[in-house]
């Protein structure tokens, strides 16, 4: 059984006692599709996703991340495993992180808190919550027809997320799926992993996936997009009418990019 530091139940409890209002998450795919680095990305498998998107007050940064900082040690210091991950969305408005964890199975929402985490709990009461302006979350589970099939790499410190809202769910499916056997047959393998949300703000991503890199620099690296491998494979006349598929599929996309935030004191 996973043990999911900071999760939805002392989420739910913080913001209960400290905001008087929650702001559900915007377009988080999420967020990529944010992944602990060392949990549950070998796939063939499906799993689900946490995914808490929290709004840091303006000039509180340092403050924040020396809070979470403290917990985790705290956590570790305690006997926990802390098996949670913190992410920086780097575009757009305010400051805005999402951690992110796995679970296995819905069943893992019944856990109630670890001794860890009880013991810890006035490193968020008094080092964390003063300098949040808001938190969301939201739940997705992985695709493993469609992601990659290797574990997200040890060395990953940053994630693309693409996420889009769907007009025709079973187009979309269908579209991304030869989109992607395609992909998998040229590269070897998918280049990410993809989520179906469950649930959540009508505001979120339907879908998304999340592709990790080492570092930024690794995004310089000039690799064939997926319609142009797509084209390469069957041709412009199948690629066209595919696109078209796919783009009367969406009503909406976007994406962001994620950097990692290293919590070790």
């Amino acid at each position: 059984m996973l043990d999911q530091p900071l999760t939805h139940y002392y989420i739910n409890k913080l913001f209960k006692l400290t905001l008087t209002k929650i702001k559900i998450m915007k377009k988080l795919l999420f967020s990529v599709v944010l992944l602990p680095i060392m949990a549950l990305s070998q796939s063939n498998e499906s799993f689900l996703l946490n995914m808490t998107e929290i709004n840091v007050k303006n000039g509180h940064n340092e403050e924040f991340i020396q809070g979470m900082k403290a917990y985790k040690k705290c956590y570790t210091d305690n006997g926990g495993t802390y098996d949670s991950n913190l992410w920086r969305r780097v575009q757009g408005e305010g400051t805005v992180y999402v951690l992110t964890s796995t679970m296995a199975n819905w069943a893992e929402m019944d856990e109630g808190p670890t001794d860890a985490r009880n013991k810890c709990w006035e490193n968020i009461i008094n080092h964390v919550r003063p300098h949040i302006q808001s938190v969301g979350r939201n739940i997705a589970r992985s695709m493993p027809d469609l992601s990659r099939t290797t574990p997200m790499p040890e060395t990953t410190s940053v994630v693309y997320v693409y996420n889009v809202k769907t007009s025709n769910d079973q187009a979309f499916r269908e579209a991304a799926g030869e989109l992607t056997a395609a992909m998998k047959k040229a590269d070897g393998d998918s280049r990410g992993t993809w989520y179906d949300s469950q649930g959540g703000s009508t505001d979120a991503a339907d879908y998304f996936v999340g592709i990790p890199y080492d570092n930024f620099a690794a995004m310089d690296v000039d690799r064939d997009g997926a319609w142009t491998i797509y084209e390469k494979a069957n041709g412009k006349a199948k690629t066209d009418a595919l696109r078209a598929k796919f783009r009367t599929s969406v009503s909406k996309d976007w994406s962001y990019m994620y950097r990692l935030i290293d919590l070790s004191n």
